[in-house]
């Protein structure tokens, strides 16, 4: 009996937090493609900044439900690409104004609000009703074929182009001497996060693509 309450439980709340979201998601594609048809690019940041900053760090939540064990899906994989796209979020386009009206900034919004749709849509629909309709599973396990290489693209982009200002600013740097008696250089910390993006995103891509495999085998056994 108390198995069976937590597991209702357990598919509300999924259900609830994945609707929450996708709509969040909603909200910031159609901001984003509003705002490119009237005004250009340039001003695409400043149209979605609060949808985009809240619907990103929601994701935080979902490294929590791997460490509980509401979902089955591996921290390993998980933890990488949410990190990666909450210092980009927070770290560089929130952090430095200077670079919110290049292009890369739209490229990078519609490649996430396209693949967070999808994504969050059709868990939201397999907790509430068990499973995902056979289209939209489709969806989520090959859109990425596309919008993973555009958002990466958008990612290492935009990273590279807030260089010159991590580096003038010195904003989250601090050095020696100081009662830590350690420094710390952002302007670095990007060249390592941009190192990382190396092996980091073929191997996330091969991993994507192994799911595919598995998760579209399963469907046309079912």
């Amino acid at each position: 009996m108390a198995g069976g309450v937590f597991s209702g439980l357990r598919r509300f709340y999924l259900a609830l937090y994945n609707w929450v979201v996708f709509v969040g998601w909603v909200q910031v594609f159609y901001l984003a493609v509003k705002t490119l048809m009237e005004s250009g690019h340039e001003n695409v940041y400043q149209a979605v900044e609060n949808p985009l900053l809240l619907a990103q760090s929601a994701a935080v939540l979902e490294i929590l439900h791997g460490l509980v064990g509401l979902v089955r899906s591996p921290i390993s994989a998980t933890l990488p690409q949410i990190g990666s796209r909450l210092y980009v979020t927070w770290g560089i386009l929130y952090s430095f104004p200077e670079i919110r009206t290049h292009v890369f900034v739209s490229s990078l919004v519609i490649s996430w609000s396209i693949t967070e749709i999808i994504r969050y849509s059709f868990f939201g629909t397999k907790e509430a009703f068990g499973r995902g309709p056979s289209g939209l599973l489709w969806l989520r396990y090959s859109s990425f074929i596309l919008l993973y290489p555009t958002g990466i693209t958008s990612e290492v982009g935009l990273i590279y182009k807030a260089l010159p200002y991590l580096k003038e600013s010195g904003k989250y740097s601090f050095w020696m001497p100081n009662k830590w008696n350690f420094s710390f250089d952002y302007y670095y910390m990007a060249f390592v996060v941009l190192a990382i993006y190396v092996p980091g995103s073929p191997h996330m891509y091969g991993y994507m693509v192994g799911q595919r495999k598995k998760a579209l085998r399963k469907a046309k056994q079912a």
